[in-house]
């Protein structure tokens, strides 16, 4: 089998060694072989970078533009090929994976306009014929450090506003998901992109990440993941001779409120969506389902009906609305949880268990814990699978209350007709982003992406606010 190789100074490079991508729908099946880059490649890749960035960083907007947008019409053409790539080393649904590669296409034609809008100000200043000006200007070489769960859409995100800006790249993906950066890559060097513009080191964070953050050339980094090794990045960031910008986008434990005046079916729905769609394995997913007394059971018996209806299977069989787990060590945190939940007393209303289908992978039925409290560990660890616990409240200032009372800050939502209700909790609901009768998974791409408290901290993604973290501001004087 031919391995992918890591792109470094627009040429296709060998690594040392390589690893198996494989299905976790279907473990037999390998996507394929992909490179495992050391800190030699990373250092090589990161000088490439320096190397192509005083060109880069003076392209014009319309070059940078005809590359971006080119790249996007290429996405947008090859969406059900690389949904299915997504698909089968992720393990979303062939829907979510086309729908993910579309996002990922648009992102990039987004921010190909974005290339052409940079603006700066002519601002008059307080001394006579003096004129101030404040201009944009890219960072340098950006390390950007990908997660798994979102393989083309969160590259997409991190990689099209930073070309667009003038930035150069260094990106690293998570191992398990090699294959779109790969395609990316790939997609990117038919665009026309310069030699070293954009490079591509896969490997092991211990090794390609820490490079990438240990090297005086990289002046940003860009990262998405826990919030352990979130922190760890920080820390490493301020260190040493050049202190470098960073962003970080972390954990969530989002609330999902159901009001007594809900519509009941929209609850259910959106619940159902938000918490258990791609496996759970999403940032924004609402884990905790806060529900006040006079729709609780109802809610319940709605929701649970859901889930035992819902197709767990193959992420590439048709009718499958519940992938796998990502891999084995995510299934047996999530199994460990299921426990935990059952340890500390909470009632397991459907679910929990190992699945097997007609291939082999790692498959879990959906779990729904009730007679919860805020305080047990399933309420207040970020479990990252296809796990929800319904925690009863007595009203809507109780909800509140149980909402915010959380280390993390990422999205929240809530289920009401009452407009007064859903007006108070977008503006005292402690969250980045805030959903009404919706998922609080789900969102779009020209819009901001971000939270508070240890779920993010730096710059917005995503959207026209992208330019603050992949600019610096220069002011200039002048005497004409």
């Amino acid at each position: 089998m031919t391995m992918h190789a890591n792109l470094i100074a627009g040429e296709w490079v060998d690594a040392p060694n390589a690893s198996e991508n494989r299905n976790p729908s279907d473990l037999s099946d390998v996507v394929g072989l992909y490179a495992q880059g050391d800190a030699a490649q990373a250092g090589q890749a990161i000088d490439a970078a320096a190397a192509a960035f005083p060109a880069w960083s003076r392209s014009t907007p319309q070059q940078r533009f005809d590359i971006l947008d080119a790249a996007g019409t290429e996405i947008l053409a090859r969406k059900e090929e690389l949904g299915r790539l997504l698909s089968r080393e992720e393990g979303k649904t062939l829907p979510e994976g086309i729908g993910e590669t579309v996002r990922a296409g648009q992102i990039f034609k987004f921010f190909a306009g974005e290339a052409l809008r940079i603006a700066g100000d002519r601002i008059d200043s307080t001394r006579p014929g003096v004129i101030a000006e404040a201009t944009r200007e890219p960072l340098g070489v950006v390390g950007l450090i990908t997660p798994w769960n979102f393989p083309i859409a969160i590259p997409a995100w991190k990689l099209a506003p930073a070309l667009a800006f003038g930035n150069c790249v260094v990106m690293k993906p998570a191992d398990l998901v090699p294959g779109c950066a790969w395609a990316l890559a790939d997609i990117l060097q038919r665009a026309g992109l310069p030699k070293g513009v954009f490079n591509l080191v896969m490997g092991r964070g211990s090794v390609v990440g820490e490079a990438i953050l240990a090297s005086p050339k990289v002046a940003a980094i860009s990262f998405t993941g826990s919030v352990a090794t979130g922190r760890h990045v920080a820390r490493r960031c301020i260190e040493g001779e050049a202190m470098k910008k960073f962003q970080l986008e972390m954990g969530g434990k989002n609330p999902f409120v159901v009001l007594d005046d809900a519509d009941l079916e929209v609850a259910a729905n959106s619940a159902l969506n938000g918490a258990f769609f791609s496996t759970g394995q999403r940032c924004t997913a609402s884990s905790r389902l806060i529900v006040t007394e006079g729709i609780h059971d109802r809610f319940v018996e709605a929701l649970t009906s859901k889930l035992k209806a819902l197709k767990v299977d193959n992420a590439l069989k048709e009718g499958t609305q519940i992938g796998p787990v990502v891999d084995q060590r995510q299934l047996d945190q999530d199994l460990d949880y299921i426990k935990v939940g059952q340890d500390e007393g909470a009632k397991l209303a459907w679910g929990g268990e190992r699945l097997n289908r007609e291939t082999e992978g790692f498959y879990l039925q959906p779990a729904l814990f009730t007679e919860t409290d805020n305080a047990m560990r399933i309420n207040r660890e970020e479990i990252f699978g296809p796990v929800a616990s319904v925690i009863r409240v007595k009203d809507y200032d109780s909800a509140l209350a149980v909402a915010n009372d959380t280390q993390f800050g990422l999205s929240a939502g809530i289920a009401t007709s009452s407009l007064k209700h859903a007006e108070h909790f977008k503006r005292n609901s402690q969250a980045g982003m805030v959903m009404v009768n919706l998922p609080t998974a789900g969102v779009d791409y020209h819009v901001p992406f971000g939270g508070r408290k240890n779920s993010s901290y730096g710059a917005r993604e995503q959207g026209r606010y992208a330019v603050e973290f992949y600019t610096t501001v220069k002011t200039a004087y002048a005497m004409p």
